[in-house]
């Protein structure tokens, strides 16, 4: 760990560039100096970025938007480790005091087929969205909105739906896996709605076409490692993996007969 709330490190960084996604990309090393453990690792590229520009040089492109971990949006590859060494954290809020002095940091986008890398450590991750809008809408008739509200939910259930629906898509678990599959990112999405009663009339049917969309979006397989529940920071359980196999094992059996 490091030092105290004063503490200063220096650090090397090997940092993945790459002009564009038909451009060859390849690691370029930086001093980052004086960098205070107290920052966040995304604070620590800014100051990065702003000697890059005050020397004229070109800055590190990566993604960023809320930096309060509740979006997904900070998706970086830290020394192999998917929003790097911390566990149930976004990049965003991971800091420089998980890191010693003159150590080596080695930062690098997600690494899967289907996220097509934009620019240095940003990817295209569009092909979740595709994923999504596989699934379709919900056709409970609700009624008013006041209706909808009232509509009786048990607190087990409520509470099993809320985990799943924390996943905040971020790809983690893509970068993560062996595979590159969505398996649980697809999966988190079928089984919160799965388990309420606005999502019972299509869910068989929803999980069906997500996960043929997932197959088509060129993500691996899952061969249940574990290691995308590990990395993911919202610690999706891969019980919901187990779910989306079953509604799409029936949606399978109804389209056979």
């Amino acid at each position: 760990m490091g030092g105290s709330d004063n503490t200063k490190i220096n650090l090397k960084l090997k940092v993945w560039r790459q002009k564009g996604p038909n451009d060859a990309g390849m690691f370029q090393d930086y001093d980052a100096k004086d960098i205070s453990v107290n920052m966040s690792f995304l604070e620590m590229l800014d100051v990065m970025n702003e000697d890059l520009i005050s020397s004229g040089q070109e800055p590190i492109e990566f993604d960023h938007d809320c930096r309060e971990g509740i979006c997904g949006t900070c998706s970086l590859v830290i020394n192999g480790e998917p929003h790097g060494p911390d566990r149930g954290v976004t990049t965003c809020q991971l800091h420089m005091r998980r890191f010693q002095n003159g150590d080596t940091v080695v930062i690098e986008p997600f690494r899967a087929k289907a996220f097509p890398i934009v620019k240095d450590l940003v990817v295209d991750r569009s092909a979740f969205d595709r994923i999504i809008q596989a699934g379709g809408y919900i056709s409970t008739n609700t009624g008013n909105a006041v209706d909808a509200n009232a509509m009786p939910i048990g607190k087990d259930i409520a509470d099993e739906a809320f985990k799943s629906a924390a996943c905040i898509g971020c790809g983690a678990c893509v970068a993560a896996c062996k595979n590159a599959s969505a398996s649980l990112f697809t999966s988190a999405k079928i089984s919160h709605l799965a388990y309420v009663p606005q999502g019972q009339a299509e869910k068989s049917e929803r999980a069906f076409n997500m996960v043929v969309q997932m197959d088509e979006e060129a993500f691996g397989a899952c061969t249940n490692t574990g290691a995308c529940s590990a990395a993911c920071p919202k610690e999706i359980s891969l019980e919901n993996i187990a779910i989306m196999n079953r509604e799409f094992a029936k949606a399978s059996g109804k389209r056979r007969k």
